[in-house]
């Protein structure tokens, strides 16, 4: 069964603040249908030092939330990329013991203004990726992300914080009527969602998750599809054994004789690198020893990730790879994001006075869902996440390896050049 938190190719993060009073003046969003700032988007480059120092805090995020949602007989599949930016944007608004929950969950390193240009620059920076290269449709690569914010019609928000969001996340806003027609609501953003992931994810927020309560919902979709630098052979795709904890099942086996791969090996796991169309994004497949996947994800930090990639080098690998499809329903991430840090943004305490002073905001749910196809051509890849914010009521070849992915294993979509973890999950049973 595959654990639903899964869509390799679009990622969408929604808040809804939920208000818990009413406080002073803020400014009034523009008329019409849109509530935005009338900034454009900062195109200046962020220190390389700083962008390493967000991509290292994100990506020991994205390994916390595998140690929260991660069980070793269940598939699981999600974007940190998209559950982090969604995470960042709400952060802008958040004061006080708020904004330290964020800064200490996301393991930010940086003050929040360096932050944000940081992770505004890794943003253009995966955005700009596959000039020229396929996806595995046959059509160009694409690697999208959109950030948008849903905001309640008639509604107050700080100036600032509008700001911030066109400078360093190219945010545009949407005013809905959460008050008179949540369902309406929910089924626009959800429209917005499915047209941004090209269908993948229909139905991020489910039914219920708008009420008349919801004040604001910030979104952010991502949608990858990229071809293999060298694809498999169909005709070499087998039914073969797969050891899954629930017991053995027959499933297709794509197998590659002799690639040229970098291949490297840690505390017994095998890893395969297997680079995308372009050489710019790669597939990384790490493969505990056998019944160890729960002791190898619970060793596994940010450190250890990058000490994983540096056991690359030049090989030739005799591979074999299942193909697999995750499709996975909606997920809380609430009771992981409470554990890791968050429990204040959740409650009544919870301080976002940053977004607007009209009315007290706490987060109600942040929801995740996730999409991965990966088969002989390549990889398709989407996730959606949602944060609802509700109102209270009151070289050269080496040797010659050979690596067999016949039992539960790791794998991650990653940024050559920043080391961005775009997409992250194990197999367990395909």
């Amino acid at each position: 069964m595959i654990r639903p938190l899964t869509r390799l190719l679009a990622a969408v993060v929604a808040f809804t603040f939920a208000a818990c009073g009413t406080q002073g003046p803020a400014p009034t969003p523009a008329p019409g249908d849109e509530v935005k700032s009338d900034h454009a988007r900062i195109l200046t480059a962020a220190p390389t030092a700083d962008v390493a120092t967000a991509v290292h805090g994100n990506s020991q995020f994205a390994l916390d939330l595998l140690h929260e949602l991660g069980r070793d007989d269940e598939n699981l599949f999600f974007s940190p990329q998209s559950i982090t930016l969604a995470l960042s944007m709400s952060m802008a608004g958040a004061r006080n013991s708020t904004q330290t929950g964020f800064e200490r969950t996301l393991h930010l390193g940086l003050a929040q203004g360096q932050y944000h240009r940081a992770m505004n620059d890794l943003d253009r920076q995966l955005e700009s990726r596959g000039q020229g290269a396929k996806a595995a449709d046959g059509k160009p690569f694409r690697l999208r992300q959109t950030n948008q914010l849903f905001s309640q019609k008639g509604g107050r928000f700080e100036r600032p914080f509008l700001d911030l969001l066109a400078d360093e996340y190219g945010a545009g806003g949407r005013l809905l009527d959460f008050r008179a027609a949540p369902e309406p609501s929910r089924v626009a953003i959800n429209g917005w969602v499915a047209d941004q992931t090209e269908q993948r994810i229909k139905e991020l927020l489910g039914a219920g998750s708008i009420t008349v309560d919801t004040r604001l919902v910030l979104v952010n979709a991502i949608y990858f599809n990229a071809s293999w630098a060298t694809q498999f052979q169909k005709n070499q795709t087998v039914d073969g054994t797969f050891h899954a904890p629930h017991g053995d099942r027959q499933v297709p086996l794509m197998h590659s004789s002799d690639v040229a791969s970098r291949y490297g090996e840690l505390d017994g796991a095998q890893v395969v690198e297997l680079p995308y169309d372009g050489n710019e994004l790669s597939l990384l497949a790490v493969l505990p020893r056998a019944g160890e996947l729960a002791a190898f994800e619970r060793s596994l930090d940010a450190a250890k990730l990058e000490a994983l990639v540096g056991s690359l080098g030049a090989a030739r690998v005799v591979l074999t790879l299942p193909s697999f499809k995750v499709d996975g329903t909606s997920v809380s991430l609430k009771g992981p994001l409470e554990r890791l840090g968050l429990g204040t943004a959740f409650s009544g305490d919870a301080d976002f006075s940053g977004i607007t002073t009209e009315d007290k905001l706490h987060i109600a749910d942040v929801i995740h869902q996730a999409f991965v196809k990966l088969d002989e051509t390549g990889t398709e890849a989407a996730a959606a996440t949602a944060v609802v914010f509700e109102r209270d009521s009151v070289a050269e070849p080496g040797q010659l390896r050979t690596v067999t992915f016949d039992r539960p294993f790791v794998f991650l979509v990653r940024d050559n050049a920043t080391g961005a973890v775009v997409f992250l999950g194990h197999l367990v049973a395909p």
